[in-house]
């Protein structure tokens, strides 16, 4: 019963992040996507990062949370990628309730973790065991 339960609030919270990540979204393009020719007299727009998101507002914490995790890249060159793509998404200013940050085993992450493949399946194997897809995702993150 417990598990169930256990399931239950994490479909919960995963859909709530969904939905919160897509309300922020549309509220960011005013429900439509940008235009690609702004009529004159538009303020101009700031630089999009590659994913073509704007940059979120994040607390310092949050931000050192974000850049710190990179530690966890298995190469030089992923870790590189993952402060990039940090600075490129994040910006430091108020506290964003909507980021998801969460802490397992002692190591505390924030956002979507880039997996490999050997990750991903260290996370199959982690959930069909019994661990829930959050924790396996943080532990098979930073540990493998």
């Amino acid at each position: 019963m417990t598990k169930i339960v256990a399931v239950a609030v994490l479909a919960a919270m995963t859909m709530l992040g969904t939905v919160s990540a897509v309300a922020s979204m549309a509220a960011a393009t005013g429900g439509r996507p940008p235009s690609a020719a702004q009529g004159a007299g538009s303020p101009p727009q700031a630089r999009m990062p590659e994913g073509g998101v704007a940059r979120q507002e994040v607390s310092r914490k949050q931000y050192d949370i974000l850049i710190g995790q990179c530690r966890y890249a298995k190469t030089p060159e992923a870790r590189q990628r993952c402060r990039t793509q940090v600075r490129e998404q994040y910006k430091v200013g108020a506290f964003n309730p909507d980021l998801d940050c969460r802490t397992y085993s002692g190591i505390t992450v924030c956002g979507v973790l880039e997996l490999s493949a050997a990750q991903r399946s260290c996370v199959e194997e982690a959930v069909n065991g019994g661990l829930t897809r959050r924790r396996a995702e943080v532990e098979c993150y930073a540990f493998r």
